[in-house]
């Protein structure tokens, strides 16, 4: 197996293992801010707006950890550094 081969396989993998735990942790934490907001609008229903604004602005940064993972899963499979690195003789 030559080096390219590896390379393209170690990245393959890696990204693979960053997108599972990029998407399995903020959908847990996603699930647990909606179980939360939920119970507090069920307990005081006059604050419902400015829960929901607050639940809003926390599952979008929650959910931005998990483009942050896509994103450097598409560059390990996309633009890996290494690979110009091996192919232009480093």
């Amino acid at each position: 197996m030559d080096s390219i081969s590896i390379i393209g396989m170690i990245s393959i993998i890696t990204a693979g293992i960053t997108i599972a735990v990029g998407s399995i942790a903020p959908a847990l934490g996603e699930g647990r801010a909606l179980s939360k907001a939920l119970t507090a609008i069920a307990q005081q229903p006059d604050e419902t707006p400015s829960i929901t604004r607050t639940l809003f602005v926390g599952l979008a940064m929650i959910e931005s950890t998990a483009i942050y993972c896509f994103v450097v899963a598409l560059i390990l499979i996309f633009a890996n550094p290494f690979w110009d690195y091996v192919i232009g003789g480093g």
